[in-house]
């Protein structure tokens, strides 16, 4: 089953794998910079988390429309991961609060710009009967990153013991990133011929919407109400009595699990009814197993 994916899903669980190693690299160092060296409160590190994390958010709702609107992904993947990219150099040159909250600022518009299209493309690249375990494909490799990346920065502190220095190497699998968007993935051949209005959003366009997608939204938005930033994990495990260096441990451990089951939930939504994964997925987290 995994080798008859697409090679654009490949080519976008790659892209996806170097950006969150980079971006978690970041994410695992970041509250330690802003704690320990800007010496920043926590109350500070929720709303500049808060603030990024919800504009994320917003600019997703309008990220999928425009994409459909205009006929075009790539160029969106393209502007939502270079801003990510040119971010990264800017947390480590950092010298004041207002600094660090900017770049976190416009890495999170990029990544509400980048994340619908890139997976509309899976979809429109996808049959039908895949569609399960290309996203899961692609979010497994998401997810590596996401280990590989917290990872980097323990055996960066143990050779350098400068989290400054540290974070300058997030620049690198960033770019890695782009050079594959750049010359590894094109565009769906079909989508421009059908794009459809040129309104990128209008409530007609919301009523057009299942009764079913809408119930799946409100039950993730619920989940959403009890999540926190991983920066409160990060900033816990050296209060616990964690040295340093093994504190961005915390995220590795916990992103393993998304690795391990992210492809074959994906697998098995496309044999089952997938309401039923849901439920059982709900019903996991909400015994935080």
């Amino acid at each position: 089953m995994i080798r008859n994916i697409p090679r654009t899903v490949w080519m976008l669980g790659f892209v996806s794998l170097f950006m969150d190693f980079s971006s978690e690299l970041v994410h695992a160092l970041l509250p330690l910079l802003l704690v320990n060296v800007l010496h920043v409160g926590m109350l500070e590190v929720g709303i500049i988390e808060g603030i990024a994390e919800s504009t994320a958010l917003l600019v997703k709702v309008f990220s999928g429309t425009l994409s459909d609107a205009i006929g075009k992904r790539k160029i969106l993947l393209v502007i939502g991961y270079g801003l990510a990219t040119i971010t990264k150099p800017f947390f480590p040159l950092a010298q004041h609060v207002e600094s660090v909250f900017a770049a976190r600022f416009m890495d999170r518009i990029g990544k509400g710009i980048r994340g619908a299209p890139r997976d509309a493309l899976v979809a429109d690249v996808t049959p039908k009967a895949m569609l399960g375990s290309a996203y899961g494909l692609r979010q497994s490799m998401d997810t590596v990153g996401a280990v590989l990346g917290p990872l980097a920065a323990v055996g960066l502190l143990f050779l350098y013991e400068d989290i400054r220095f540290a974070l300058w190497f997030a620049f690198i699998p960033a770019l890695f990133s782009m050079y594959i968007i750049f010359f590894k993935i094109k565009e769906s051949t079909h989508l421009a011929k059908n794009a459809q209005s040129k309104k990128i959003f209008s409530l007609t366009l919301m009523r057009s919407f299942s009764p079913s997608f809408w119930l799946v939204v409100a039950i993730g938005s619920l989940f959403m109400l009890a999540r926190f930033s991983e920066a409160f994990l990060v900033l816990k495990a050296q209060e616990g009595g964690f040295k340093i260096e093994f504190v961005p441990l915390v995220m590795a451990v916990m992103s393993v699990a998304y690795v391990v089951s992210s492809y074959p939930a994906g697998v098995l939504s496309d044999r089952f009814e997938r309401r039923y994964l849901l439920y059982i997925g709900g019903r996991l987290r909400k015994r935080n197993i």
